[in-house]
């Protein structure tokens, strides 16, 4: 699946992107093969099934009249093979055209899926991972109606029609002008239905996932919704979500409704109108019985995809808004395609420096002023101080979660803005405050980072982090399931696999984020011995409330107003009798 995408990001609007022209280039166009055979047999499908019209004449008029009963078995075994050949073309669409397009959905949510994951932190900390489920699951949906039965049943039909058409008009052109008036009427109505309805389904799209959003979230906290009684209030948001889901809904179905009755209306007056001229005719004989019925059936043939054309009409509507939106997302500049990342890392010291560093999360409220510091290879930086002092920022910017404003982080001397961020990261180790789990085994989610690890590296990481000491009380060892995010662990044990993840992976640099925040004392103390194990010999950069637990850092850096305030060793600092003194001192005193 080919996209036309230009790496940039594309400015949001309301406007349709994607037009019939992109989706026949980008989709329909690579699939051509497919869609001919597709062609192909809704054609021969539409001529056998004007057969039975064709051969209801000839009864009437032939066999019936000169009671011919070798003509009326002919006829019977023409009908017969004439609807095999419709079921058998039928059977055949779906099989090939109908398969091939659920198979592009999948092909396409693979890509999305693969698309986001590529876009940067910042991108995430915007959008609710709820809503990117149903970008990724359901705006791709509708393509089926592109590469599946529903663009072949429109040419198709098209095709059904003209020849109907043709037909009708050598039966009796005066009756095939009266019904051609209303239809034209018909298709102008629908024409302006189509182009109010794509609008509404890309609304559609927006709020489908902005409720699925916001659904995700409550399920997700649904401890904390009932610790404070706030079901009631969640109830509200939710209906309120799909209230405006359905106002949109109605839109839509008001206007399909709009084009069905017209349908309605107007056929019913052609109809009205070929059994008067048509009995006219018959009256006067310059019409036989059999001719009226074959006008009339292969009207209906004529008309039926005139009417399904409208249905199809709308699913190709709606088809195109999901993949304006989709379209959007792939639009999105990946974090590999920002200006500049050239330089590949392969093995690395793992040398950090900070040169006059700024950030902001918004424009003109920067977090970080012009942090200058340095990280040899092997050494425990620490941050300490007040929340909300940019410690974590520091922290992002080092995993190149984040990007500064200005200022330089080298990684052992190159432009950190420079590097592939999948070769930097791949000697990167994090363990969060708050670390995520997956669900499923606890041996799963320590293996996460090197599935292929051996069993010997495995234990390695287990027995550095301790984790054994819990594991060992399970039955099921290391096959236990630990439910959504580890719910079915305590605290400290949900950090210690976290640890023995980090540890597995074996990265250079390590990044922990309140590493020890989550454990009572016994933990704690585990958990010091086996953080010991996993900084020994790689660049350790470390955010720590407990200041007990960084005493031996080769450096502190306290952090105050985006500033570094002080920075020492522990004993250094505390000589100085400064703020990181004060912080000390009032914890030892807790």
């Amino acid at each position: 699946m080919q996209h036309l995408r230009d790496t940039t990001k594309r400015p949001k609007s309301d406007k349709p992107k994607v037009t019939i022209a992109t989706a026949f280039k980008t989709i329909i166009w690579p699939r051509r093969n497919l869609v001919f055979i597709g062609l192909i047999l809704i054609v021969i499908r539409s001529l056998s099934g004007l057969i039975l019209p064709w051969q209801s004449k000839v009864l009437l008029d032939g066999v019936v009249p000169n009671k011919d009963f070798d003509g009326l078995y002919t006829l019977i075994g023409i009908v017969i093979a004439a609807i095999l050949v419709q079921a058998v073309t039928s059977f055949l669409l779906t099989r090939i055209l109908s398969v091939q397009a659920q198979y592009l959905i999948s092909e396409l949510r693979a890509q999305v899926q693969k698309k986001v994951l590529s876009l940067p932190i910042s991108f995430f900390d915007n959008t609710k991972s709820g809503a990117l489920v149903s970008r990724i699951m359901t705006d791709v949906e509708g393509v089926r109606n592109l590469i599946g039965t529903g663009l072949v049943q429109l040419v198709g039909g098209t095709f059904t029609a003209i020849v109907s058409l043709v037909i009708l008009i050598n039966l009796n052109a005066w009756m095939t002008l009266f019904v051609f008036v209303p239809l034209s009427i018909f298709g102008i109505v629908a024409l302006k239905a189509f182009k109010y309805i794509r609008p509404i389904f890309r609304s559609r799209g927006k709020i489908n996932a902005e409720v699925t959003g916001r659904l995700t979230e409550t399920l997700a906290g649904v401890r904390v919704i009932k610790a404070f009684n706030a079901e009631e209030q969640e109830n509200k948001t939710f209906e309120v979500g799909v209230e405006r889901l359905y106002q949109n809904v109605k839109k839509s179905l008001t206007a399909t409704a709009l084009m069905t009755s017209s349908s309605t209306f107007l056929i019913g007056i052609a109809t009205t109108g070929i059994m008067g001229i048509g009995g006219y005719y018959m009256i006067d004989q310059s019409m036989t019985t059999g001719d009226f019925l074959f006008f009339t059936l292969v009207l209906g043939f004529m008309i039926a995809p005139i009417v399904q054309m409208s249905n199809i009409g709308s699913q190709l509507t709606e088809a195109l808004a999901g993949l304006d939106r989709t379209e959007e997302l792939m639009n999105l500049a990946t974090e590999d395609e920002q200006v500049g990342r050239v330089l590949e890392l392969e093995n690395i010291k793992g040398d950090i420096k900070f040169k006059n560093v700024s950030f902001s999360y918004e424009k003109g409220k920067p977090v970080l002023h012009d942090i200058n510091f340095d990280a040899p290879s092997g050494s425990v930086i620490a941050l300490v101080g007040s929340s909300g002092s940019g410690k974590s920022t520091i922290a992002g910017l080092s995993a190149t979660f984040l990007n500064p404003d200005s200022g330089i982080i080298t990684i052992d001397g190159k432009d950190l803005s420079k590097v592939k961020l999948s070769s930097f990261r791949k000697h990167l180790g994090v363990v969060l405050q708050d670390e995520f789990l997956f669900e499923g085994t606890i041996r799963e989610n320590i293996m996460f980072p090197r599935p292929n690890a051996t069993e010997a590296q495995l234990q390695h990481a287990i027995k550095t982090a301790y984790v054994n000491e819990f594991t060992d009380r399970f039955d099921n060892g290391l096959e236990t399931l630990i439910g959504e995010r580890g719910v079915k662990l305590s605290g400290g044990q949900r950090q210690r696999l976290a640890i023995a993840r980090a540890i597995l992976a074996d990265p250079k640099i390590i990044i922990l984020d309140e590493a020890t925040s989550n454990l009572d004392t016994e933990s704690e103390g585990l958990i010091q011995k086996s953080l010991s194990e996993l900084t020994n010999n790689r660049t350790t950069i470390v955010i720590a409330h407990r200041l007990s637990t960084i005493k031996k850092a080769d450096q502190i850096l306290v952090i105050e107003n985006g500033r570094i305030a002080e920075r020492g060793t522990h004993n250094e600092l505390l000589k100085v009798e400064g703020r990181y003194y004060d912080l000390y001192t009032f914890q030892a005193k807790i």
